[in-house]
């Protein structure tokens, strides 16, 4: 085996290993169901210091999600249950090293519809790469779309690209299953992941 190899086992392991950790601190944080300020500025200072396990994409989108939380300087009380949603889904062990997870099971558009925002009802659920859910109901809102909970009269219903295997038992399952219930009956409604979602704004 050559030097090149052993080297890269090597990276692997402390790589595997800092994953771990983090895993384990995000379900410290969460572990008494709130987000505080002083754990996000602990989570950011650890992730900024590990040059190794930042270079996985999964762990990069959960530091460039606590920068922008902390790019203000403050954590309100939106960002700390969006943040609360990530730390979750990232502890529940439900990403795959090296690439997000697939969402396979997912009960999304097949084939995936051709967008057309201006004056559609539009949902999010789930958690995004994009951004907060606010920052998505503002661009959907640049593109004249209607931002919203889940109706009958809802014509996208977008899932997070955080989404994962285990989508039915978590919090934004239920909503997707409601979507699917109304879909059946005849309604306008369409699901489509999120990078559906950014494919067409982009082409817009």
């Amino acid at each position: 085996m050559t030097d090149a190899f052993y080297n890269r086992v090597g990276a692997e392991r402390i790589d595997d290993r800092q994953v771990a950790e983090v895993i384990g601190i995000a379900h410290g944080i969460i572990a008494d169901g709130s987000v505080s300020q002083a754990e996000v500025e602990y989570l950011q200072k650890w992730l900024e210091a590990r040059v190794n396990v930042t270079s996985n994409p999964v762990v990069r989108l959960l530091r460039d999600r606590v920068n922008e939380v902390l790019a203000d300087g403050i954590v309100d009380e939106d960002e700390a249950k969006d943040l609360m949603s990530t730390l979750s889904a990232f502890a529940g062990g439900d990403f795959e090293k090296g690439e997000l997870t697939k969402s396979t099971s997912l009960p999304l558009c097949n084939p995936f519809p051709s967008m057309v925002f201006h004056g559609s009802l539009i949902c999010f659920t789930g958690t995004f790469a994009f951004g907060q859910r606010r920052h998505c109901e503002e661009a959907a809102l640049a593109l004249g779309a209607v931002p919203g909970s889940l109706t009958a009269a809802t014509r996208y219903l977008v899932v997070g690209a955080y989404a994962t295997e285990s989508w039915k038992q978590s919090s934004f399952g239920r909503k997707i299953e409601k979507a699917v219930d109304l879909r059946t009956k005849g309604k306008p409604i369409n699901i489509v992941g999120e990078a559906h979602w950014v494919e067409q704004m982009n082409g817009r």
